[in-house]
């Protein structure tokens, strides 16, 4: 097959690239405007990738790469959910303009599927007893996942209009190596840099936020399984079907490192729902079971990744 990532070179491109390369059959380019992940990608699979540094907001530079492609991964994203409520009518505008362009081009470029990320930990808002289920009324407190829902509306459109067909994987908090520990998103890698460093860690509200975390290894195939797999069903939440409090995560951490955390609290925020667990029901029941790593597995590996890649 050819497939393509956009977006690909970040964290959870990077976990897709590496499980996709591994296939001799398949041909794999990654688009991503950021060079150096580029090139550490390529380092990492320098005989099986393609990659190509582009404009990710410029449709027209992407077409070339889209043409006769059998999948293609939308990892594309503007924004991240704990600002996104600062600017909303430019985020909307600029996500729904871009996506229609996007599927626009998939639809000229003759494109064989389109798998979108979306995400679990935010369209569905805070209306809802959990675990949350694929067919519950969506209502999000961030313009984030507002973005994710007109783009999830809009594959369906274009699957109406066009026959284009798309797979929409409502993702929840995926974690593990390569993900950024400096950044804006990721709890587990944060937590886990600013531990090893022995730097507070800052958490908002009073820790008793539940998550849904899953390993990204776990992530990575259960999303390449639903991408492949047949079926009707076109959207599926992934996650580990688990709920986890940023308190019981600190305790795990501290389990890992073998020392108590100094940890800072900061007020709550608007943004975030007080809890959010997915229900994976409708995915085992077509693809299998998806969390084959435990919790405390993967942050252990995540801190030896830390280690090696980032603590000197």
């Amino acid at each position: 097959m050819k497939i393509t990532i956009l977006g690909g070179a970040g964290f959870i491109g990077t976990n897709l690239a590496l499980r996709l390369c591994e296939r001799e059959s398949d041909h794999l380019t990654v688009v991503d405007r950021e060079k150096g992940r580029l090139e550490r990608l390529k380092a990492l699979c320098p005989k099986r990738v393609a990659v190509e540094r582009r404009d990710l907001d410029a449709i027209r530079d992407l077409e070339p790469l889209l043409k006769g492609q059998d999948v293609v991964y939308q990892l594309v994203s503007r924004t991240v959910p704990a600002i996104s409520n600062r600017q909303i009518p430019r985020g909307i505008h600029d996500s729904v303009k871009w996506t229609a362009e996007f599927l626009e081009a998939c639809v000229n470029c003759q494109v064989g599927k389109v798998i979108f990320i979306s995400s679990g930990g935010t369209v569905y808002g805070r209306e809802h007893p959990c675990p949350l289920k694929e067919n519950m009324e969506t209502w999000p407190v961030n313009s984030y996942g507002v973005e994710k829902l007109m783009d999830e509306k809009l594959l369906y459109l274009y699957h109406h209009i066009h026959g284009l067909d798309y797979r929409i994987l409502r993702l929840a908090n995926p974690f593990g190596p390569y993900q950024r520990p400096d950044g804006v998103q990721g709890v587990v890698a944060a937590f886990a840099y600013r531990a090893i460093k022995r730097e507070p860690i800052q958490i908002y509200g009073d820790g008793s936020v539940v998550r849904d975390y899953l390993y990204i290894d776990d992530a990575a195939r259960g999303i390449i399984k639903a991408a492949e797999g047949e079926g009707k069903e076109k959207l599926f939440n992934i996650g580990s079907g688990k709920g986890t409090s940023i308190h019981q995560l600190i305790r795990i951490l501290e389990a890992c490192l073998g020392t108590g955390l100094s940890v800072e609290y900061l007020p709550g925020r608007s943004v975030d729902v007080p809890e959010n667990v997915l229900d994976i029901t409708r995915y085992e029941t077509a693809f299998g079971p998806l969390a084959s790593v435990s919790l405390e597995e993967g942050i252990k590996r995540t801190v030896d990744f830390i280690r090696k890649e980032y603590v000197l």
